[in-house]
C-alpha cells in the first residue's frame, strides 16, 4: 500500500484499521529512502534496529500514543545511541554517542521509530544545505536547487514523502526557512519549550529543536512528544505544556494579525508579493483583522545575530580538539600541532569562518564593541516585540526573500548573500518566539512560505492560525514529481 505523502494522521488511521502493519509502513519507508537516494537526504540510516522495533511494536500493540508505530527521521545533530552522529562534519564522521538527546527519546518513548539522521549543513551553520561534508541535498521539487538549510535533509525528506515527519533545529531560521523551499510546515517553538540536551550546540543562546512535518497538526502531534521541562537542560522551561491539539481548530475570527512596517515587502519579486496578498485574503475570509505595526530595531537583527550566533559557535566548538573525541589527525608532532591539524582537517570553510567572527567577537578589546553591545541590541528588539504583542495576537511574514535557488548561485564570493537568506526567521530567534512557516502558493513551480509569528510560549495560537489557513487552502497538499530522482 503506497504511504508515499501520507500525513501523521492519515497514517494513524490506517495503522488503527489494520490496513497496513508497522512492520510495512517502516518498511516502506527505508524503500523510499533508497529509492531517492539521490537527493542526499540520509549521512546514516538505522534499517535494522528500526525494522527491529517495528516488528515488536506490532506483536505488542500496547502504546496509545498517536505516534505509535510512526517513522520519523532524525538532524544529525541530535545525539542517538548507539547510532553515528555526525553534524554533517568531517570532525564528527565517525562520532558514536552513548546516549540519545531528550528530544529524540520523547519521540521514542512516545513508539516512534527512527529510521535514519538526516544531511544538514555542517553544525547547522548555512542556509542552504551546501556546507555539507556528505554532500549537497537536493530540493526534491528540483533536482540542483538547494533544499533551505540548516534542516535541508530532514526538509528534503518530510517533502518527498519518505517520512511524514523529522525533526530539526533553527538557530536563525534553520527549521522554517528549508520548510518554505521544500513545501512543508515547520515550527520554531519557544527557546526552552523543548530540551536541548543531547542536541549538538552551535549557538546554545538561539538554538531550538522543532518538527518538519507536511501539515500544521502534524507538527502539533510531535510537539506534544517533544516538550517539557528537562532538568539536564538548564535552558529548559519548567512551564506547564498544553495539549497542542485541543484547540487546533477554534476559529479566528477577531484575530489580529501584525505586518511589519519595516519589512518593506515591494523589495521582494512581484510574485512572492502576490502568494503574501493572497493569504492576507484568505486570513480576512475567516474573520482576521490586519494591523500595520512598527518594530523599530528590526532592521538590525542580521548584525545582532551574526556577531551572537559566531561568538556562541566560537565557545562551543573549541571542544572539537582532536583528543576526546572525533578527527584527529596523523603525523603531528606535538599537542599544539594536533590541535592545528585536526581543526584544519576536520571543519569546512563556513564553520572556520565563523569560529575566526566569533573568536575576534570575543577577544580583548572587542568584546564590549561586538558581543555586548549585539546583545543589548538584542534586549531592544525583544522590547519591540513585547510591545507589539499588546496590540496583537500574531505576526505575519514571508518566511524567506525568495524560492529555492541553484547550487552555487550565492555566497560564493559574498557569504552575506547567503546570511540574508534568513532576513524574515532571525528576529524570533533573538527574541525566543515561537514562529512556524507554512506553504502558501508556488512561483515557477517553486513552493513558497508563510510565516507567522507568536507570543512567548503561544504555539497553541500559531498552530490553530496554521492549521485554519490549511482547512482552507490546498497548498500543503501539493507533490514534488520526483522524475529526476527515482
Amino acid at each position: 500500500m503506497n504511504i508515499q505523502f501520507k500525513s501523521i494522521i492519515e497514517l494513524r488511521e490506517m495503522l488503527d484499521n489494520k490496513s497496513i502493519s508497522i512492520t510495512e509502513l517502516t518498511q516502506e519507508s527505508f524503500l523510499l529512502a533508497k529509492k531517492y537516494d539521490e537527493l542526499n537526504c540520509f549521512v546514516t540510516m538505522n534499517e535494522e534496529v528500526g525494522q527491529k522495533k517495528a516488528d515488536a511494536a506490532d506483536s505488542n500493540n500496547k502504546n496509545s500514543s498517536m505516534l505509535f508505530g510512526i517513522p520519523l527521521a532524525q538532524k544529525d545533530l541530535f545525539c542517538t545511541e548507539n547510532l553515528r552522529t555526525t553534524c554533517s562534519s568531517k570532525i564528527l564522521s565517525n562520532f558514536i554517542p552513548p546516549y540519545t538527546a531528550t528530544a529524540v527519546k520523547k519521540l521514542e518513548d512516545a513508539g516512534s521509530i527512527t529510521i535514519g539522521k538526516t544531511n544538514m549543513d555542517e553544525f547547522a551553520m548555512g542556509s542552504s544545505n551546501e556546507t555539507s561534508f556528505f554532500g549537497n541535498v537536493h530540493n526534491p521539487w528540483k533536482k540542483g536547487y538547494v533544499p533551505g538549510g540548516s534542516s535541508g535533509g530532514s526538509a528534503a525528506a518530510v517533502a518527498a514523502g519518505i517520512v511524514p515527519a523529522a525533526t530539526g533545529t533553527d538557530t536563525g531560521g534553520s527549521i522554517r526557512q528549508p520548510a518554505a523551499h521544500c513545501g512543508i510546515t515547520g515550527l520554531k517553538p519557544t527557546y526552552g519549550r523543548v530540551s536541548r540536551w543531547g542536541m549538538i550546540a552551535f549557538a546554545s543562546s538561539l538554538d531550538q529543536a522543532g518538527p518538519l512535518a507536511r501539515t500544521a497538526e502534524d507538527c502539533a502531534i510531535l510537539l506534544n512528544s517533544m516538550s517539557g521541562y528537562d532538568s539536564k537542560d538548564t535552558t529548559s522551561l519548567n512551564s506547564d505544556v498544553p495539549d497542542f491539539l485541543a484547540n487546533i481548530n477554534q476559529p479566528i475570527d477577531g484575530l489580529k494579525i501584525g505586518i511589519i512596517k519595516e519589512f518593506n515587502l515591494s523589495d521582494l519579486d512581484s510574485e512572492v508579493q502576490a502568494r503574501f496578498e493572497e493569504s492576507k485574503k484568505t486570513y480576512e475570509k475567516l474573520g482576521a483583522k490586519f494591523i500595520e505595526v512598527s518594530l523599530p530595531n528590526i532592521s538590525a537583527s542580521v548584525p545582532t545575530y551574526y556577531s551572537i550566533a559566531p561568538a556562541e559557535c566560537s565557545s562551543n566548538l573549541s571542544r572539537f580538539d582532536g583528543v576526546r573525541f572525533g578527527h584527529r589527525a596523523k603525523n603531528t608532532t606535538d599537542l599544539n600541532d594536533l590541535y592545528i591539524k585536526s581543526r584544519s582537517e576536520g571543519f569546512g570553510d563556513e564553520v572556520k569562518r565563523r569560529i575566526l567572527i566569533g573568536t575576534y567577537a570575543l577577544s580583548a578589546g572587542y568584546y564590549d564593541a561586538y558581543y555586548k553591545k549585539a546583545q543589548q541590541v538584542r534586549r531592544l528588539i525583544k522590547n519591540d516585540f513585547d510591545q507589539v504583542f499588546q496590540s496583537v495576537d500574531v505576526l505575519m511574514t514571508p518566511t524567506s526573500p525568495n524560492t529555492a535557488f541553484e547550487f552555487g548561485s550565492k555566497g560564493t564570493q559574498n557569504p552575506v548573500e547567503l546570511y540574508l537568506e534568513d532576513l524574515f526567521t532571525i528576529s524570533s530567534n533573538l527574541a525566543g518566539l515561537p514562529a512556524i512557516s507554512i506553504p502558501h502558493g508556488q512561483v515557477n513551480s517553486l513552493p513558497v512560505g508563510l510565516q507567522l509569528i507568536g507570543n512567548f510560549l503561544k504555539e497553541d495560537q500559531l498552530l490553530n492560525t496554521a492549521h485554519l489557513f490549511q482547512k482552507n487552502s490546498d497548498f500543503h497538499l501539493a507533490q514534488p514529481s520526483l522524475e529526476d530522482f527515482s
